[in-house]
């Protein structure tokens, strides 16, 4: 199984980005699939998570900026980010996990992406 994040990069402060997430061996379709970012010196923090039946959930921080979404011909999923803030610098991961239940623990995923980069600035 092999989770791919891409999509980060640099922006200004109000502006947006969307991260991928690709898979191969796992399908996002018969899965939850979350985002967490991790900014240095902080713990891995929930972003946002899609359940198999599409259901979304998102962190207090980020709902009404960003919007998880899935591609299931591609077994891709997005993250798109809009009016992005300076302190949402971090390193977004993308995960998988099958089993029903908590989505928001990172303890209970068990496929992760490599991380990508994104770096807001003031």
């Amino acid at each position: 199984v092999q989770l791919q994040a891409s999509g980060g990069g640099w922006v200004q402060a109000g502006g947006s980005l969307r991260l991928s997430c690709t898979a191969s061996g796992v399908t996002f379709s018969t899965n939850t699939v979350g985002w967490f970012r991790q900014a240095p010196g902080k713990e891995r923090e929930f972003v946002s998570a899609m359940r198999r039946s599409s259901s979304t959930h998102y962190s207090n921080s980020v709902k009404g900026r960003f919007t998880i979404s899935k591609d299931s011909a591609k077994n891709t999923v997005y993250l798109q980010m809009n009016s992005l803030k300076p302190e949402d610098t971090a390193v977004y991961y993308c995960a998988a996990k099958s089993t029903p239940g908590t989505w928001t623990t990172y303890g209970v995923y068990d496929y992760w992406g490599q991380g990508t980069l994104v770096t807001v600035s003031s």
